[in-house]
């Protein structure tokens, strides 16, 4: 009993003796200071000291003892002299302190580990006082002290597992919390106060010069800094250069350094948040350049460090909302420049999408920087394809055409490895080398929106009314899985930017999605490789463990998932969905619509959730288990297992009627009774699959229910063709399972929201009658706050506009619906009208590329198809070219040879029927309907994803 009071005081005591904020009280009683709100904001041992003063400092290294020692010896009363349990007490303090008291515990921990272990401590501190002498790093002393501690308590208790553990445990805590904080002893020992600055010095170390060959962060040097380093590690030509911090003094690389008139350097700002994705701060900051003294040098950095104080610069800040930080300064070897000039990866102006806008002239970068000259320029378009590279460019000049594609090349390649996020580059050329002399993203470019995952979930065009819905559910669904993984590092973040419209179209909010993923910890690419099956490359191992919780938590959900669902469909779904099956629309007024359509959003809220999980939980599932695409049995997807009932009802009525009259076969078949059971049997089909609908997530879209006749063709093109494929034995496992809850998250979605359009449609026939609007589907061109404005609040001046409204949406609906293709990304809020587009002659060597989603060769006659008004005939010499797939296309691609979309990975529908009827599909391929024409012969390789294109055209 007694331990397990013991227990209770450790775990419970320990914490809360760590959080309480004695050194902050100290500080703040005899200097005055609020440590959490000056230097790096921690509360702790060093920073007392720097900020007040010698008589603090000891007082907070007394109170931080006492800290440890209580907590040893609470420890010690219940569990006897030298337990384990000890070391368990100062983790619990640390943890404490960390969470509560923003300090790391170092104190703690010293001192406690000294009373629980004198003669273990009596080493540690000798070995590493000793190294600390010898090598003059703190960080290798820190560091090597917290290998060493439980390297000696495993020497000297080799016999006590237990023991050796908790010291492994708690040596690696204090690892983890010093990656997470600053240290106070970064700060400029200058700055800290008189009488500490000596031990400050000491404690410090010997300042090491920092260079762009070590890998430096963003966080102490600053984006411009930290990127050229990053440029000239990964093999750019970037010219040598030298770093401060903002807390280093300058005279030891003063003294290292020997500028000279044959060897100028550049010293530049790189102030914390200068060049980053929210702002640039371009010409905020000086430069200076030329520097060939010693002297000149120092003038140089005070004056570039003081630019940070500019009142120009204070005041950009704070227009921008910009955290106040410090200014680093970056120094380099000046290139004597031949050459010079900017390239922007995309035009900033036109957002041409795949234009290199090039600035140069003769001379030196800061000709073109300053706006004193006129620059040449340039537009080079880079084209790519497998085995080759090539540029085109517009413009002439005096710079030779060979430097400007070497120039727009390089750009490009810089954009791809910053994910393609468009970046702005200032180069030179020397006569022999072309250098690379800053990078950093083009803000008024952000944020990128892209179409490539938006076009699989939200495919097609897409009326207010349907997104006025779909956005906030989707976003807030997305918000919730993201809030749980980043807990508070959530903060800051507007889930509800996730998404947007342009040109009608949903697209993604690459530059938040990428946020979202650095604070993650996670590869860029994470996001399509979770919905629809890309290659991810793995995270790395110290952003997994500093997200576990999060991540714990996510899968905590991820495995209740099943369970969760069948619980909310027993006692939510499926009775709401009785009910409303049940319900005659007919009889409900408009308030009562209003209560249905409300009652059914608040339904999807909780489905949208699982319509999300699902999907994301079987492609996680299948990335890990990998079973191959013929171990996965579909046919619990309503698009599957509506395709096969479809099919097996044509193959039993081709066994009565093996010859017939496309034109006249349910006429034919109304005369026999054995025709009569099967027309039943068609209407039974309509009535069981009647919500789906070619897009399953617009609401605008009509349903099977509403227009059978497509359904009807495609019963008829069916019959024509060959027996529908035998029924996959179903196999159980992990995978599988996932495979089937997706399977009916979509039967439950889908119906939800059929049962919504039904009571758009019946509030819309009220309306019709009423005047109120003036033509069937003008509902759709309002958004869901409009209409419930309009029925509960009865707003007159809305009422009064409507028909204006609905005319304006519609216009712009038409206007956008003739843009063909859309951009697949969009750079910016607000994108200009005229949007260019690749031509197709810069689609080099007959190929393109896209994701491989079903296995096989076929070579035929493309058709393209970009809706489903018109259904030609096909057959499986016609190679089907459409912009996605949805339920709605399922019937129509078994008939096809083979399958090239342009959204859509190895995940989606399109993909999934491909691989039940073995039918070779390219996903992902951008532009295609576009590219290809009718009547274009094609061999596509579905197992590799390439599709070679002849100039072989025969007239349709």
């Amino acid at each position: 009993m007694l331990e397990l009071w013991g227990a209770l005081v450790v775990f419970i005591f320990c914490p809360i003796l760590g959080g309480l904020p004695v050194i902050s009280w100290i500080t703040n009683a005899l200097a005055k200071r609020r440590l959490a709100e000056i230097g790096t904001g921690n509360i702790g041992v060093s920073a007392a000291f720097y900020h007040g003063g010698t008589l603090v400092g000891v007082l907070a290294v007394l109170s931080e003892a006492l800290k440890g020692v209580l907590a040893v010896l609470m420890a010690r009363a219940f569990f006897g002299n030298g337990s384990y349990w000890e070391l368990i007490a100062l983790i619990a303090l640390v943890i404490g302190r960390f969470l509560m008291g923003k300090g790391a515990g170092t104190t703690n921990v010293v001192w406690g580990f000294a009373v629980h272990d004198p003669m273990a401590a009596a080493f540690v501190f000798l070995v590493g006082s000793i190294s600390f002498l010898l090598l003059r790093s703190k960080e290798l002393a820190k560091y090597g002290v917290l290998v060493l501690f439980p390297l000696i308590v495993a020497i000297l208790h080799f016999d006590d597992f237990p023991q050796i553990l908790a010291a492994i445990v708690l040596a690696m805590l204090l690892g983890w919390i010093y990656q997470q904080i600053p240290d106070d002893l970064d700060l400029k020992a200058s700055e800290a106060k008189p009488e500490s600055q000596a031990m400050f010095q000491l404690l410090r170390g010997e300042q090491k010069i920092l260079s762009l060959d070590d890998e430096l962060d963003a966080a102490i040097v600053g984006n411009k800094a930290a990127r050229s380093s990053e440029m000239k590690r990964i093999g750019y030509p970037v010219p040598k250069g030298w770093v401060l911090t903002p807390m280093d003094e300058p005279q030891m690389l003063i003294d290292y350094l020997q500028p000279s008139d044959l060897s100028p350097l550049a010293v530049r700002s790189s102030a914390l948040g200068e060049d980053t994705e929210e702002s640039s701060a371009a010409g905020q900051y000086e430069t200076v350049l030329n520097v060939t003294t010693k002297l000149g040098l120092q003038q140089a950095i005070d004056t570039v460090r003081a630019s940070y104080e500019h009142p120009a610069a204070v005041q950009y800040r704070r227009d921008r909302n910009l955290k106040e930080a410090a200014m680093a300064v970056l120094i380099q070897q000046q290139v004597q420049g031949v050459f010079s000039g900017v390239a922007f990866s995309r035009d900033p102006i036109t957002q041409e999408s795949d234009a290199v806008v090039i600035e140069a002239t003769a001379g030196s970068a800061a000709q073109v920087v300053s706006g004193r000259y006129t620059p040449e320029q340039y537009r080079a378009f880079v084209v790519k394809t497998e085995n080759l590279s090539s540029v085109h460019l517009e413009g002439e000049g005096q710079v030779p055409a060979v430097l400007i594609k070497q120039v727009a090349y390089l750009t490009r390649q810089i954009e791809q490895h910053y994910h393609g996020i468009p970046q702005d580059i200032e180069w030179s050329y020397d006569g022999q080398t072309l250098w690379i002399l800053q990078v950093r993203p083009i803000t008024t470019l952000l944020p990128i929106w892209t179409r490539k995952i938006a076009a699989e979930v939200i495919p097609g065009i897409i009326h207010p009314l349907t997104w006025s819905i779909n956005r906030p559910l989707t976003c807030g669904v997305w918000g919730g899985i993201f809030a749980v993984v980043l807990g508070e590092r959530a903060i800051g973040l507007d889930f509800n930017e996730t998404a947007t419209l342009h040109f009608s179209r949903a697209y993604f909010n690459a530059s938040l999605l990428g946020q979202i993923f650095r604070r993650m910890g996670l590869p860029p690419e994470s996001l399509e490789f979770l919905t629809r099956g890309a290659k991810m490359s793995k995270p790395p191992i110290n952003s997994t463990l500093s997200n576990l919780p999060g991540l714990l938590r996510l899968l905590g959900r991820e495995l209740s998932l099943s369970r969760d669902f069948k619980r909310d469909y027993r006692k939510r779904f499926q009775p709401a969905l009785t009910k409303l099956k049940q319900q005659s629309l007919l009889e409900l007024n408009q308030s009562q619509l209003l209560e249905r359509i409300e009652h059914i959003l608040e339904l999807l809220r909780s489905a949208t959730y699982y319509s999300i999980m699902a999907p994301l939980s079987a492609a996680i599932r299948q990335g890990i288990f990998k079973p191959k695409d013929s171990q996965i049995d579909n046919s619990v997807a309503p698009e599957v297992a509506s395709l096969r009932e479809l099919g097996e009802l044509a193959f039993s009525t081709k066994s009565i009627l093996p010859e017939f009259d496309p034109e006249t076969l349910f006429e034919d078949l109304a005369v026999s009774i054995p025709g009569q059971k099967i027309l039943e049997e068609f209407e039974a089909f309509i009535n069981r699959y009647g919500y789906l609908s070619d897009v399953g997530t617009d609401i605008a879209v009509p349903t099977w229910k509403e227009e059978p006749e497509a359904v009807k063709l495609l019963f008829v093109q069916l019959m024509q063709g060959n027996q529908p494929p035998a029924n996959k034995r179903k196999r159980g496992g992990l995978v599988q399972r996932r495979v089937d809850l997706k399977g009916r998250v979509t039967e439950v979605y889908s119906r939800l929201l059929a049962q919504l359009r039904w009571s758009f449609i019946a509030l819309e026939r009220n309306w019709l009658q009423n005047g109120l609007v003036g033509e069937p589907g003008d509902i759709f061109f309002l958004e869901i706050e409009e209409v419930q404005k309009i029925i509960r609040d009865s707003d007159y001046q809305l009422i009064d506009y409507l028909r204006s409204l609905v005319q304006i949406r519609r216009n712009q609906f038409t206007e956008d619906s003739q843009l063909n293709p859309a951009p697949l990304l969009v750079y910016g809020n607000a994108p200009p009208v005229s949007i260019f587009v690749s031509s197709p002659s810069l689609v080099a060597d007959g190929m393109l590329t896209g994701i491989p989603a079903s296995h096989g060769q076929v070579e035929g006659r493309v058709k393209v198809l970009r809706n489903l008004q018109v259904i030609p005939d096909i057959d499986k010499q016609t190679i089907l070219v459409v912009p996605y797939t949805d339920s709605g296309w399922a019937a129509l691609l078994t008939r096809a040879g083979g399958l090239i979309a342009e959204a859509g990975g190895r995940l989606s529908h399109g993909a999934i029927i491909a691989r039940e009827y073995g039918i070779p599909a390219v996903m992902d391929v951008h532009n295609a309907t576009w590219l290809l024409q009718d009547g274009q012969r094609v061999r596509i390789d579905g197992s590799k994803g390439i599709i070679e294109i002849s100039n072989d055209l025969r007239p349709d």
